[in-house]
């Protein structure tokens, strides 16, 4: 067995560190997401975490760690009266990002259902989890229907297994930790409420604490063993304070004054729902335990309002998370009151202490400096000799019309276009090829139907074989990859008409976070085309590159159209499964270079050639209007739609008309 990093040697991270220790104290504070840049002790702090819980007790040979002080009266292995009991480490169980949904809830042996009537099931992560650590690495790579069974068992305390009629019921109270880089993708909205805390973790910058951490790192790969026993002593006494403040949490007093001021806090920062409230007064609670106090302070209230709050009050994935901690400070002020008063450090010995600061929100549009533009064709303003001009904030998203791939696909779950997926509604049934996952009884029943005579059937039950068995094929929703293919040239470059260009990509950004998307942003102007941004899960990284976006120059949209190609295609060996989707915002101009105009139509027949589909947001305004971006997407085979068009309460029927102009 590998001997882990221990808690107490991790250099730094004391936001990381007192939110896992605050968990471990009280264990109903509802677990910890961790948020940061890869390589920042994420991993390795969290699975150090375990060695310092105290062991449980659970009835012998009970494969759902019942307590034996109190068992589940459902548990499948009971029941449990006057069960014996024997203690065992904690667990800490590690759910990998492409598990199967019998690998988490557990399989249930259909075949043996319908021909015994038996209950033969296997448990899964979760009954390994029960009264542990439940650990997600990645969390926000997790596949949608893996979230809806944590979500599911988060909220019940129990995971339920279903199969034709056939149920198993166990229970799965854990602590969910998860590790995430939010370059790979924001996490959902649900999950991301289910974590009591979140903590922003990255690399030190100063010297002498990253040399501390390369010494320490190098010692324990040359002897784990003997690393692990110069911080024994260390390690114990962490475990015998979780040990304390677990004993003296039930006597903690939260007062009425602490109380207003975390309600006060939550209102203020206008989270939603309530859980909020109910995270902070836990987390105030533990806090004080953890310090060895019987009262919880301001301080207390402020910290927990640093760990609780940040995930709870962003609005959309563009949001920075973090506290203004100004604010923060005015409102527990105002709020302030004889029993929540004092200047003791919430932890004066161990690991934590201040707040984090919220981290920048990103590059931000510039200011209204731009060259003032000309006049050009139809009546369209263009930037003067084809200056270049400072990058425009984005108007106001909005919410989109349903941009979506015809035909149905196989790949990853998403909420775009239709798929054959294991999940979503059942449209036929075919031979399992492998592990029956999901039966369809009927095909079943109607198989076996014929042999039973022959099987030599007596008494009610059918005589079920291998070969009767039927697989449901169902059909959902995939992901798709939503390249934008965006215009940055001169004739795009009033700054108005340019806001409102970016507000649609955004909210067309927006759109696709929602829908579990892949994205990818191509812009061109000037002298060629670049790629801002390869196919990604980070939607939020697209939005900071779309927003710091300057124009001016030529419009080589045949430039533009051929990297969006080279794009696809090495997409396309990555990832066969995942269908595209492109995106094109342009006024359909093109200039620059020989025949600019007819070496576009060619490159757009490309994407025609191969089927990809595509929409053109057709950004054209003024009196006078050419209509190139229509004729633009009739060359690639797709739709066009205006700007007002995009708005999904403008007009019915848009992904319709993509489809019939696909079937003409």
């Amino acid at each position: 067995m590998t001997t882990p990093f221990p808690f107490t040697a991790v250099v730094g991270q004391d936001d990381l560190r007192l939110a896992l220790l605050l968990n471990a104290v009280s264990p109903a504070v509802g677990g910890v997401l961790v948020r940061g840049e890869k390589g920042t002790a994420k991993s390795t702090a969290v699975r150090a975490l375990s060695a310092l819980l105290p062991e449980v007790a659970v009835v012998s040979g009970c494969r759902f760690s019942c307590d034996p002080a109190a068992p589940d009266p459902a548990c499948p292995d009971g029941p449990h009266e006057q069960a014996s009991g024997t203690a065992r480490p904690a667990r800490m169980v590690e759910l990998p990002v492409g598990a199967s949904e019998d690998r988490l809830v557990g399989a249930l042996d259909i075949e043996r259902a319908l021909a015994e009537g038996v209950k033969a099931f296997e448990p899964g992560l979760l009954a390994d989890a029960h009264r542990g650590i439940l650990y997600v690495d990645e969390v926000n790579l997790l596949h949608d229907h893996l979230v809806d069974l944590l979500l599911d068992a988060a909220a019940m305390g129990a995971s339920y297994v279903e199969r034709e009629g056939v149920s198993v019921r166990h229970a799965a109270r854990f602590l969910l930790v998860g590790t995430m880089n939010p370059e790979e993708g924001e996490l959902r909205p649900q999950l991301l409420d289910r974590f009591g805390l979140t903590v922003e973790v990255a690399a030190s910058r100063e010297p002498d604490q990253r040399v501390e951490v390369v010494r320490r790192r190098l010692a324990y790969d040359d002897d784990p063993r003997g690393f692990a026993a110069r911080w024994a002593d260390k390690e114990a006494a962490v475990r015998q304070r979780i040990v304390a403040a677990r004993e003296l949490l039930p006597q903690v007093r939260l007062g009425d004054g602490a109380l207003r001021q975390i309600a006060a806090t939550c209102a203020a920062f206008e989270v939603d729902g309530m859980r909020a409230d109910i995270v902070m007064a836990r987390t105030a609670t533990a806090l004080a335990a953890w310090a060895g106090r019987t009262d919880v302070l301001a301080e207390d209230v402020r910290q927990a309002a640093l760990l609780a709050l940040p995930h709870r009050r962003r609005r959309n994935p563009f949001d920075a998370p973090g506290l203004d901690e100004d604010k923060l400070d005015e409102t527990l002020e105002q709020f302030s009151g004889d029993d929540s008063q004092g200047d003791e450090d919430p932890d004066p010995d161990g690991p934590g202490g201040g707040g984090q600061p919220a981290p920048d929100s990103g590059p931000q549009g510039g200011g209204d400096t731009a060259a003032r533009p000309e006049a050009g064709e139809g009546g369209e303003p263009q930037a003067s000799g084809g200056r270049e001009q400072s990058a425009v904030r984005a108007a106001e998203p909005f919410r989109t019309k349903v941009l979506s791939v015809p035909g149905i696909g196989e790949g990853a779950a998403g909420r775009r276009s239709r798929a054959r997926t294991e999940h979503g509604r059942t449209t036929g049934a075919r031979r399992p090829q492998g592990a029956l996952t999901k039966l369809h009884l009927a095909a079943t029943v109607q198989a076996a139907a014929p042999h039973q005579r022959v099987r030599g059937r007596s008494g009610p039950g059918l005589v079920i074989r291998r070969d009767d068995l039927r697989q449901a094929t169902r059909e959902g929703r995939e992901g798709n990859l939503v390249l934008f293919v965006v215009d940055a040239s001169g004739s795009m470059a009033a700054r108005q008409r340019m806001s409102a260009v970016k507000g649609a990509v955004l909210s067309l950004l927006l759109d696709a976070y929602q829908r579990r998307d892949k994205v990818g942003l191509v812009t061109f102007r000037g002298a060629g085309a670049d790629v801002a941004l390869p196919p990604t899960s980070s939607v939020d990284a697209a939005a900071v590159r779309l927003e710091s976006l300057p124009t001016g120059g030529r419009t080589p949209l045949a430039a533009g159209l051929l990297t969006a190609h080279d794009v696809l295609r090495v997409e396309r060996l990555r990832d066969p499964a995942r269908r595209a989707l492109m995106v094109v915002v342009t006024d359909g101009r093109a200039t620059g270079g020989p025949e600019p105009v007819a070496l576009a139509g060619r490159a757009a027949r490309l994407f025609a050639a191969e089927s990809v589909a595509s929409v053109v947001v057709d950004c054209e305004s003024g009196p006078v209007r050419l209509g190139l971006a229509g004729q633009l997407a009739g060359e690639l085979g797709g739709t066009a739609v205006t700007l007002d068009e995009l708005r999904a309460d403008s007009i019915a029927g848009l992904v319709k008309g993509m489809q019939s102009r696909r079937a003409a």
